[in-house]
């Protein structure tokens, strides 16, 4: 999945940048308010993680704004400011979770989890599509009951895929969604395509052609 995260503070953005790639997430780094009012434009992301404390800026106005242009990515504020009334305010203009500084990467982590699963209507961190089943923390995927090993962009595509299982991702989101900013090569998507049709099966990914690809129900 594609975090963005809006955090001033360099060396706490690049730990959790690392942090969190390391369990599998795509995080793209912005550091001021007007960053993240145009970077949200015309970009796909599953999460955004958001402090309060920018340096241009008030973090409340910015996810009001956000809320207010219809913008519905599921956000948790991260900021040293714990005071009581400020969560509740934070809360009520639509922020979906509110952890305070310091915290440990890990709850950040599953806070993250939980609020895209909710997204997605999931009661739980398992994933599953007919003889599909992906464990969300684990990061384990199985097929017809047999374990399949993928490489991390193979794990987020598919990951996109399965979220949205029965709708047509176009090239382009899946790239934004896997890759985030990253370089990306030409004909990355369709090399990992083929290569989960191989893990997996070749008819679990279908080819839109002209549009993009969907992730059907298989038994």
């Amino acid at each position: 999945m594609r975090i963005m995260l809006v955090e001033d503070n360099e060396l706490l953005a690049q730990g959790i940048c690392l942090s969190l790639a390391k369990l599998g997430m795509q995080v793209d780094h912005l550091n001021s308010y007007q960053q993240a009012l145009v970077g949200i434009k015309n970009e796909s992301f599953s999460a955004i993680v958001l402090d309060l404390g920018l340096p241009d800026g008030n973090g409340k106005e910015l996810l009001k704004a956000w809320r207010q242009q219809g913008v519905s990515i599921p956000t948790i504020v991260l900021t040293a400011n714990t005071d009581f009334d400020t969560k509740l305010e934070c809360l009520d203009i639509g922020a979906d979770d509110y952890l305070g500084k310091p915290f440990d990467v890990r709850e950040l982590a599953a806070r993250i989890r939980a609020i895209v699963r909710r997204q997605h209507g999931l009661d739980h961190n398992s994933l599953i599509i007919g003889a599909l089943c992906i464990d969300l923390t684990s990061r384990e995927v199985t097929f017809r009951d047999q374990n399949v090993l993928l490489s991390r962009r193979e794990f987020q595509l598919l990951l996109e895929l399965a979220q949205s299982a029965g709708r047509v991702l176009t090239r382009s989101q899946l790239e934004q969604l896997t890759y985030g900013w990253d370089e990306v090569g030409s004909n990355s998507i369709e090399v990992h395509i083929h290569h989960l049709r191989k893990k997996l099966a070749n008819d679990l990914i279908k080819t839109v052609r002209g549009i993009g690809y969907t992730l059907i129900e298989l038994n």
